[in-house]
C-alpha cells in the first residue's frame, strides 16, 4: 500500500512540476527550504512486553532494536539533533488506564551525546503496553519549534493497545497542524492487522511503513530515515482557505497545503500583472479509506465570478493522489494615463469529489497541496500551446519532411527496379 502511495506521490509531484512550470524567484519564496534550523528526528520505540519474543536472527526483538540503534547512533550526521522516545518501557501492571500514558522520552531531541544515547538504550527492558497513540502525541511535541524538517520513526512489533484513541486519527491531527512532520513506520515481524495500523500511520502524514524482519534491516531503514531527515526539504506553508474568493488569502508563489472536507470547496486569491502567467497545480491525498470513483476540480476565475480556465482529473480507486494544473497568461496592456497596469486578481477555486467510506471520520479533511507560479509571460510564439501541441510543432514538421524524403526514395528505387526488369 505505502509503495503504491509513494510512487503515486512521486508521480504527481513530478507532473505537478511539469505542469506548473516552477521557476522560483532568487530570493526565499512561500515553501522554500531555509536552512536556519537543523533537521530534527524522533526515534519511537515499542518496549512492550512482546518484544522478548526471539525471532530475529535467533535473538529477541529488544536485542536486534538496541544493536540497530546503537549502529544508527554512530552513524547520525552532525547536523542532526536526534531524540529517543519510548512506549511500554516502565508500566508491567495490569491497569490499562495507568499502561496507555506509559510514554516517556529517553534521550531529549538536541545536540547528539552518542555514549550518553547508547548508555540510555542499554538499560530499556521489555515491559509493558503498547500506547502508540499517545507516544505519537508525545512525540510531536518533542519536535515543536523551528523551521528546519522533523521526522519521527516509529518502530513497533505490535498495534495499538489504548483504543479508542486511535493511531491513525491521531497522526491524521498531527498532519492537520501542518507543521511539516513526516512519521515513518517500521513493524518487526508484523502481522496483516500491524501493517494496516503502520501503513495508516504513515500514510495520514506522507512518511513511509517497512515491514522488518531481520536485525540488519532495521539498522539499514533507520539509518536511511535519518540520513534523509537532512537532506534539504521544501516544506509547504499552511495556508487555510476560504469558502469564497472575497475571504480567501493572497497566495505568493510558492508551495501550500490545506484540508479540505467532503463536500467542500476552497479559495484562494492570486495577484498577477499583465504581461504575468499563472500557473497552478493541486494534489489531494486520499488519506483514509473512500469510495471508489472520484475526481478533483481546480478553476481560475475573476473577481466578478467569470471562469476563465480549468483543470480537472479523475480516478477510480487505483491511485491514493490525484492531480491537476492550468496556466493563464494575463495578457499585456497599455494604460492611458502612463501609469503601471494594475494586477488582476485571479481566485482559485480547488474542489474535490472524494467521498468517505462507511464508519470512516470526515475530518480533518483530506490533504491537499497547492502550487502557485506567477512567472514572465511567454515571449515567442513557440513558447504558446498550438492546437494542443506546443512546441510539438518542430516535432511535427520533421516528421513530414522525413516521410516525404522517404517516399521520394521509394518511389525513385521502385521505377528502377521497374526499368531494370523491363529490361532484362
Amino acid at each position: 500500500m505505502i509503495t503504491r502511495t509513494r510512487l503515486a506521490a512521486g508521480v504527481c509531484a513530478l507532473l505537478a512540476a511539469l505542469t506548473a512550470g516552477l521557476a522560483f524567484p532568487a530570493g526565499a519564496a512561500a515553501g522554500e527550504p531555509t536552512g536556519q534550523d537543523a533537521p530534527k528526528v524522533d526515534l519511537v520505540l515499542d518496549v512492550s512486553g512482546s518484544m522478548r519474543a526471539r525471532d530475529i536472527d535467533g535473538q529477541s526483538r529488544m536485542a536486534a532494536a538496541k544493536q540497530a540503534f546503537n549502529e544508527v547512533l554512530d552513524a547520525t550526521p552532525e547536523e542532526v539533533e536526534l531524540g529517543i522516545r519510548t512506549l511500554g518501557a516502565d508500566y508491567p501492571g495490569d491497569d490499562r488506564k495507568t499502561g496507555c500514558k506509559d510514554t516517556a522520552q529517553l534521550y531529549p531531541v538536541g545536540p547528539l551525546d552518542r555514549t550518553e544515547a547508547k548508555t540510555a538504550v542499554a538499560t530499556l527492558t521489555p515491559t509493558g503496553w503498547t500506547p502508540i497513540g499517545p507516544a505519537l502525541l508525545k512525540a510531536a511535541g518533542d519536535l515543536e519549534g523551528g523551521d528546519g524538517s522533523k521526522r519521527i520513526v516509529l518502530i513497533s512489533d505490535g498495534e495499538d493497545t489504548c483504543a479508542p484513541l486511535d493511531p491513525c486519527e491521531v497522526a491524521r491531527e498531527i498532519a492537520a497542524k501542518g507543521i511539516g512532520l513526516t512519521i515513518d513506520t517500521l513493524g518487526l515481524v508484523p502481522t496483516a492487522k500491524l501493517s494496516r495500523q503502520l501503513s495508516c500511520i504513515a500514510e495520514a502524514t506522507g512518511g513511509t511503513y517497512t515491514s522488518i524482519e531481520h536485525q540488519d534491516e532495521l539498522t539499514d531503514r533507520v539509518n536511511q530515515l535519518v540520513d534523509r531527515a537532512a537532506d534539504p526539504v521544501v516544506t509547504p506553508v499552511p495556508a487555510e482557505g476560504a469558502d469564497r474568493c472575497a475571504g480567501a488569502p493572497t497566495l505568493k508563489s510558492g508551495l501550500y497545503t490545506d484540508r479540505e472536507e467532503f463536500g467542500q470547496q476552497r479559495w484562494y486569491r492570486v495577484e498577477v500583472l499583465p504581461g504575468q502567467e499563472l500557473r497552478a497545480s493541486v494534489s489531494v491525498a486520499a488519506d483514509r479509506a473512500v469510495n471508489p470513483d472520484y475526481g478533483v476540480l481546480l478553476r481560475a476565475v475573476t473577481s466578478k465570478g467569470r471562469e476563465i480556465v480549468r483543470g480537472e482529473a479523475a480516478g477510480n480507486g487505483r491511485t491514493d493522489v490525484i492531480s491537476t494544473g492550468l496556466r493563464y497568461p494575463e495578457p499585456e496592456r497599455d494604460d492611458a494615463d502612463g501609469d503601471k497596469p494594475a494586477a488582476e486578481t485571479v481566485c482559485l477555486a480547488v474542489t474535490h469529489s472524494f467521498s468517505a467510506a462507511s464508519g470512516v471520520k470526515a475530518t480533518p479533511g483530506l490533504p491537499l497541496e497547492l502550487t502557485v507560479d506567477v512567472v514572465d509571460g511567454p515571449s515567442q510564439a513557440g513558447d504558446v500551446a498550438a492546437f494542443g501541441l506546443g512546441r510539438g510543432w518542430w516535432l511535427l514538421g520533421v516528421l513530414i519532411l522525413t516521410g516525404f524524403l522517404a517516399g521520394l526514395v521509394w518511389g525513385w528505387l521502385s521505377r528502377w527496379r521497374v526499368a531494370v526488369w523491363r529490361t532484362n
